[in-house]
């Protein structure tokens, strides 16, 4: 977690560096025609996802997309539970690197408020595309941020952005006040209690970004 002390914080993120990717529960080492056969099915699952929604994905749908027999996606998964949270592990693996290592603005090579707008941007997509698995995988309450590395890792970009913006103060909680507003419990209620679109959210996270880096 960070430090305490918001100079301390200041100072040791004076320096902006790339964290590395950790991600929990990722799947254990492999032999790399293994990675990838695995990669091609989540892909594939991932993008049945984008389009039916999780709850409408079956192993055999997969199975029949990717041109595998069902039991291929048995063996790699075991049941449809397991299927869904190593693609969860997939597309969370997949959205780091975007903003770690990929194009800017979302990666590196941008300016910072630029990176950070563009995070949002990428955020709120991303998480309404798989909010089901991220709604099925919520923790309670008084478990949320002990044991998050996901979630520390979008914090530590976030908080590095902010201090190459020139953001003084407590960068810790202006990071964590950000990063509330991309909960998928939150985003879910706006874009389907509120009627929310998913423009309107990002030009909302846009808003916010201005005002705290004083581009507004």
């Amino acid at each position: 977690m960070f430090p305490a002390s918001s100079d301390n914080y200041a100072r040791d993120m004076s320096t902006p560096r790339t964290p590395e990717i950790t991600l929990a529960g990722g799947p254990r080492r492999e032999r790399s025609d293994a990675v990838r056969n695995r990669n091609r099915l989540l892909d594939v699952a991932a993008r049945l996802v984008a389009e039916h929604g999780a709850g409408n994905v079956t192993m055999d749908q997969v199975a029949t997309a990717a041109g595998v027999g069902k039991g291929t996606v048995f063996r790699r998964f075991g049941d449809r539970a397991g299927l869904m949270r190593a693609l969860l592990d997939h597309a969370e693996k997949r959205f780091q690197e975007a903003f770690l290592t990929g194009p800017a603005p979302l990666g590196p090579g941008a300016d910072p408020v630029d990176r950070l707008h563009a995070f949002g941007a990428a955020a709120i997509e991303h998480r309404l595309r798989y909010r089901d698995l991220y709604l099925a995988a919520e923790q309670p309450a008084d478990q949320r941020y002990s044991n998050d590395p996901p979630h520390d890792l979008l914090a530590r970009h976030v908080a590095t952005l902010l201090v190459a913006a020139g953001v003084h103060g407590d960068v810790d909680l202006l990071t964590q006040g950000l990063l509330a507003t991309l909960e998928v419990p939150l985003l879910h209620h706006l874009s389907t209690r509120r009627g929310m679109p998913a423009d309107r959210l990002a030009a909302g996270w846009g808003d916010l970004v201005d005002r705290v880096t004083g581009e507004g």
